[in-house]
């Protein structure tokens, strides 16, 4: 699960250009805010369980070359550029100009882990979505709706998305050329359509029936797991390991999710037969952490 220098993602007269200083003034308060609200959502997606083959605050699932303490300070690392990534949305970045920092975020990810890759999906995923509700509330459209925030990622800068570099051995990527999966960068350039549409009303659904959060974060988790075209289970277990772990997903919904007594030995067995599988479905967690980060941004409207 080591990755290759992101230098691949951008053209070199992105990589030379820096954005100024972010100024001490009301939008840098609106970075910080912002910034902390993704690291925050980082964290409780970490602190959620039981989710499928991933990593925990309680085991390492699929993986053998990270665990809670490997994400935890990759979180840390990443904190700081989540609140530049919103200070350059607040001063109306380019795409150009949000991938310079995201190489650098990344740089820092895996520095403090030693070279593994533990959040580059949700970089790209919450970096967007930091720098579009800082842009809006700068604009003096407070960021009250998630669906303008994920809005404002595709009308920005979603051509760019489409149209920038594509890493060539990347996971998604390959998944890309193999499938004919879209992956984070077509979840982006369209508006973060699964978030909007699933992990939005799924969590909300599931709150009104638990006041337990981490269980009504399982149950947003499933929902998104049975619908997403996961390009790292792609990666991991093929066609069959995708449609294995969707009909799985499916069937924990269908025999009442978190609404049955014992739900949590059940999301268990699917956990395990995951990890004897070797299935990680990274996408959706990246995609539970931009649910929980568009949550937090509107949860006061």
């Amino acid at each position: 699960m080591r990755i290759r220098s992101l230098e691949q993602y951008v053209d070199a007269p992105a990589v030379q250009h820096r954005l100024p200083a972010f100024p001490e003034s009301k939008a840098a308060d609106v970075a910080r805010r912002i910034g902390d609200a993704a690291f925050g959502a980082l964290i409780d997606e970490l602190l959620t369980w039981p989710k499928p083959g991933l990593v925990s605050h309680v085991d390492s699932g699929s993986h053998t070359d990270m665990n809670c303490e490997t994400f935890h300070a990759s979180a840390v690392a990443l904190r700081p550029f989540f609140v530049r990534l919103a200070g350059a949305g607040a001063s109306m970045a380019t795409m150009a100009d949000l991938r310079v920092i995201g190489i650098e975020a990344e740089h820092a990810m895996l520095s403090a882990t030693g070279g593994v890759n533990t959040h580059r999906g949700a970089i790209f995923a919450l970096g967007l979505l930091c720098a579009a509700a800082a842009a809006l509330e700068l604009e003096g459209t407070a960021p009250r709706s998630p669906s303008r925030i994920a809005a404002y990622v595709a009308s920005s800068w979603g051509n760019s998305i489409v149209r920038g570099p594509i890493p060539l051995r990347s996971h998604g990527s390959a998944a890309l050329r193999r499938f004919g999966a879209g992956g984070a960068r077509a979840q982006a350039a369209a508006g973060f359509p699964h978030v909007l549409k699933i992990g939005l009303p799924a969590l909300r659904r599931a709150r009104a029936v638990t006041r337990d959060d981490e269980a009504a974060r399982v149950e947003t988790f499933f929902a998104l797991l049975a619908a997403v075209e996961d390009t790292n289970l792609l990666h991991r277990g093929g066609a069959e390991g995708l449609a294995h772990a969707r009909a799985a997903a499916e069937r924990f919904l269908n025999e009442g999710g978190i609404g049955r007594t014992d739900w949590q030995a059940h999301a268990l067995d699917i956990h395990c037969d995951f990890v004897i599988r070797r299935l990680s479905p990274g996408g959706c967690a990246d995609l539970l952490a931009a649910t929980i980060l568009l949550d937090r941004l509107t949860s006061s409207s």
